[in-house]
């Protein structure tokens, strides 16, 4: 009888919290639909890896296995991020280039976060810049940096970064509108639909994209590279069935795979700190920082121009894919019903996608 009561005897309170934290970040997985595929998994994982004992982890431990061949090595990011390239679409970006420049504004939440996060004392600035990264609102990113400065934060960072992005819909509107006039709002773009991009543009880009940021950034060659490549088999027209593959049976699998292991970093003694606390509430600044960078860098080209940019569109710049776009013309249908962004503020937010990458890619190349 006590071998069997032996799990229950050695439940600490922490491990018992971290439990609770678990069946929390299902729940809302479940019942708010908050990133479903990566919550959930994450949430589970957190409760195998606190019950006492568990044989999930450890010597043999399938999550550890895991952990070693998926994070460790990387793997498990790379190929998150050829699944992504396949099911992006560059040619909203590609008819209006000028929105590389909000994709790149509104990374500026993750150099003011890595500057926080360096100057309290806590973090080295290794450590600070994993943290930062948080704000590229990009989680293969996140985990794929903080895997190389920050391994003993990489559970609160990879959970700040998903949850972030699941609350990106409660996130941006207050801040997009406390930094905008309700005129600034309803200003409409012309969308360039008739603007054609041709075969030949779309499979160059990637290639492109490759070449040029690895020769800014050659460590970000990883990154970068397996999203354009992914990007490269969707726009060829000749693997058709490997792009739907990417996109469908790779992506569900990795994603699968990716959170239920991110969940088993979270272990009571390494998230029940008050650094993690710290790390949370960094990476929601850098959420915040990013989108008003983006709103601010919109409003002050608008100052140069003779057709207003909606600033609204800046705020689209971060990597959160597709979802940042589809808020901002919620927003924009809301002050008017005639007013559509959603083609800009889809090339914005592509622009973030890369931008959030070379981002990364280039606080690796400083730092390594």
């Amino acid at each position: 009888m006590e071998v069997l009561l032996e799990g229950l005897m050695a439940m600490t309170g922490k491990q018992l919290i971290m439990i609770i934290i678990g069946l929390f970040l299902i729940y809302i997985a479940i019942k708010k639909e908050y990133e479903p595929m990566l919550l959930l998994p994450i949430g589970f994982g957190a409760i195998l890896t606190n019950i006492p004992m568990s044989s999930a982890v450890g010597e043999g431990g399938f999550l550890t296995i895991l952990y070693n061949a998926g994070i460790k090595t990387e793997l498990f990011p790379i190929l998150i991020f050829i699944a992504v390239g396949a099911m992006i679409d560059f040619s909203p970006l590609l008819r209006q280039p000028v929105m590389l420049f909000f994709g790149a504004a509104a990374q500026f939440g993750i150099f003011a976060a890595m500057l926080l996060a360096a100057s309290t004392g806590k973090f080295s600035l290794q450590e600070a810049a994993a943290i930062g990264i948080i704000g590229a609102a990009d989680g293969p990113t996140s985990i794929y940096v903080a895997n190389k400065f920050a391994k003993d934060y990489i559970g609160p960072i990879s959970v700040a970064a998903y949850s972030y992005m699941a609350l990106v819909p409660l996130i941006q509107p207050p801040v997009i509108r406390l930094l905008t006039t309700e005129k600034e709002r309803k200003i409409k773009m012309d969308a360039d639909y008739d603007v054609k991009v041709s075969k030949k543009v779309l499979i160059a880009f990637p290639i492109l994209v490759t070449i040029i940021a690895g020769i800014i950034a050659p460590v970000s060659v990883g990154l970068v590279g397996a999203l354009m490549f992914g990007n490269l088999v969707r726009e060829c027209g000749v693997l058709e069935r490997l792009s739907q593959s990417a996109q469908n049976e790779l992506a569900n699998l990795v994603t699968l795979l990716l959170g239920i292991t991110i969940g088993s970093t979270m272990t009571a003694e390494a998230f029940l700190a008050p650094t993690t606390l710290l790390i949370l509430g960094i990476g929601l600044l850098a959420f915040v920082f990013d989108t008003a960078g983006g709103v601010l860098f919109a409003k002050f080209v608008n100052l140069f121009l003779k057709n207003k940019v909606n600033p609204m569109i800046g705020a689209a710049g971060i990597s959160a894919f597709p979802m940042s776009a589809r808020i901002i013309q919620k927003m924009a249908q809301k002050e008017d019903p005639n007013n559509f962004v959603l083609m800009q503020a889809v090339g914005a937010n592509v622009a973030g996608q890369i931008g959030s990458i070379i981002a990364g890619g280039i606080l690796l190349e400083l730092l390594s």
